[in-house]
């Protein structure tokens, strides 16, 4: 079954609460380091063992077993979704559940961005993914988070943590890699003498 929703974007300001770690963040990213702007323009495709979908207005599609969901470069996957239209029948949300909840994403560098948690909720119009229950995100070349609660935001890349079983969001940030060295000149040939 195929079924067709419109996704849109919503501009206009956000306002998040910034921990320590976040403003960290922002600060060593670099700014072209936002999800591919296109993709929430792109169709949104999914397959799965079972689906209850329904293309209408404040409806919600239900997907269960081996579920997979693209949108240009964004892939969610886990057990059982359900995709959330608005009163416009646009894609408003995806939330996942079951077991690991997955999802990725290419930034406008083609760097890879990776979140696993026991539940992901996507808000497609807002480009936010918040994921509880062991929650881990990574960015390629850039760093991993973990914490109970870890909410990333696709256009800004900044992320917001809250304390795991320890009590503590655990966060590791890379160095930007340096550039290689330049070769050494090789010396030039000589022509051999005496021929």
């Amino acid at each position: 079954m195929t079924a067709t929703a419109r996704s849109r974007r919503v501009n206009g300001s956000r306002k998040f609460a910034l921990g320590a770690c976040a403003l960290a963040l922002v600060a060593l990213a670099p700014a072209a380091a936002l999800a591919k702007k296109d993709d929430r323009n792109q169709p949104m495709n999914f397959s799965a063992k079972t689906t209850n979908a329904i293309n209408a207005p404040n409806s919600v599609t239900t997907l269960t077993g081996n579920v997979k969901i693209t949108q240009g470069t964004l892939l969610i996957t886990g057990a059982k979704a359900e995709i959330h239209l608005d009163g416009d029948s646009q894609i408003a949300r995806v939330v996942v559940t079951g077991a690991q909840a997955h999802i990725q994403q290419l930034d406008e560098s083609n760097n890879l961005m990776q979140g696993d948690a026991d539940k992901l909720d996507y808000d497609n119009i807002n480009g936010i993914a918040v994921l509880t229950g062991n929650a881990k995100v990574t960015q390629q070349g850039r760093g991993q988070f973990n914490g109970d609660k870890i909410t990333y935001n696709t256009d800004t890349s900044v992320i917001t943590g809250e304390s795991g079983n320890d009590g503590l969001v655990h966060g590791t940030f890379l160095p930007k890699p340096k550039p290689a060295a330049p070769a050494a000149p090789k010396p030039a040939a000589t022509p051999a003498e005496g021929k």
